[in-house]
């Protein structure tokens, strides 16, 4: 890491991180998918045909949920080992607002209000509703997914004073 005197401000750095986090926070804030949405849910649904191969159900049902946390996370591991601070911050605001997405989705598991999409067709059994129904604890809906939204804010937060100390800087002369 440079050392910060050596470094200034890049504006466009800045206003991508402030775009990207007020993107992943849309889901934290609303049912509303936001930025991240479109990638998310097809990760989501990955994750259920990744974790099929288990051939265990509860693991095939909370794959889509996992993976859509996973794969974030991998992000964001990818872009520290490539030293690269912007990226981190853009994939921990990621993982917040695909914290926020699942939050919505573990919220409904008794009221099943949310449109679902499925690649079962007619009658396939909301994720949540059935994974909390299995560990019986589907009455705790809304109060688990308050903590995975708290959760999904902690993270944003942190990517978002992370990418202000570390991602928006770049050196004062080029390295070469």
């Amino acid at each position: 890491m440079p050392d910060p005197s050596e470094t200034r401000i890049s504006w466009w750095r800045l206003a991508l991180l402030v775009m990207v986090g007020w993107q992943a926070s849309v889901p934290l804030r609303d049912s509303d998918w936001g930025l991240f949405g479109g990638i998310t849910f097809g990760v989501h649904e990955l994750g259920h045909l990744v974790f099929m191969l288990t051939g265990n159900e509860f693991l095939t049902v909370a794959g889509g949920s996992l993976l859509q946390l996973l794969v974030p996370l991998g992000a964001m591991w990818l872009m520290r080992d490539r030293g690269d601070a912007l990226g981190v911050a853009v994939a921990v605001l990621w993982l917040a607002a695909s914290l926020g997405n699942l939050s919505w989705y573990i919220g409904d598991a008794r009221e099943l209000v949310l449109p679902l999409v499925s690649m079962g067709g007619e009658g396939d059994d909301h994720d949540w509703s059935y994974l909390l129904r299995t560990v019986e604890l589907l009455e705790q809906d809304k109060r688990i997914a308050a903590a995975v939204r708290g959760a999904g804010w902690v993270a944003w937060g942190g990517a978002l004073l992370w990418g202000m100390r570390h991602g928006v800087r770049r050196p004062a002369r080029p390295r070469w």
